[in-house]
């Protein structure tokens, strides 16, 4: 059984087992925000319930891991914007682009995929950008970092528990990691 790590903004940050969870609490680093309704952690003469969700009660740094290969990282890291208009692109109306294609070799790469609009993915179509006539905006490279607010991303599961959905988003494809 896992418990939802928050940060002091309430912002998603970790998912730990309900011991490490424990441990967090009797060292009064944390609070508990939600408990499981029917699970229990038991002694000889004490009768807790498991904590769902916990919440630091003083900031934190994180060490940094480096930035998770995904599609709204991609988005994030083009600024927003078609990679081959420059026009300002949202989230549900930008589509991936392997520069690449990969029917010619492209692989999924940081250095290999962009942002694109619908109408210039589909002007490219699966050539080269050179093949197409089109020119890429900025070259694609593996950002060392993104801004920190979007670096811890956890989606909403089937299976998870129901307490944790508000402080989920459930957009698994964009926050998904992508296979190189």
């Amino acid at each position: 059984m896992e418990t939802l790590v928050l940060s002091q903004a309430y912002e998603p940050v970790a998912r730990v087992p309900w011991q490490r969870a424990m441990m967090l609490i009797w060292q009064g680093k944390v609070e508990v925000v939600e408990e499981y309704e029917d699970r229990f952690v038991r002694s000889v003469t004490l009768e807790l319930k498991m904590p769902s969700i916990i919440r630091f009660v003083s900031f934190f740094r994180w060490r940094h891991r480096g930035v998770k290969f995904s599609r709204d990282n991609v988005y994030l890291r083009d600024g927003c914007k078609c990679q081959y208009c420059h026009k300002k692109v949202s989230r549900p109306e930008a589509t991936y682009d392997h520069v690449i294609p990969r029917a010619q070799g492209g692989k999924t790469t940081w250095e290999n995929v962009v942002i694109a609009c619908v109408p210039c993915n589909q002007k490219k179509g699966n050539r080269t950008p050179a093949q197409a006539g089109m020119a890429l905006r900025t070259q694609p490279v593996k950002p060392k970092r993104l801004p920190e607010s979007l670096q811890f991303t956890f989606i909403y599961e089937k299976g998870m528990p129901v307490s944790w959905r508000k402080f989920l988003r459930d957009v698994a494809y964009w926050h998904t990691e992508l296979e190189e």
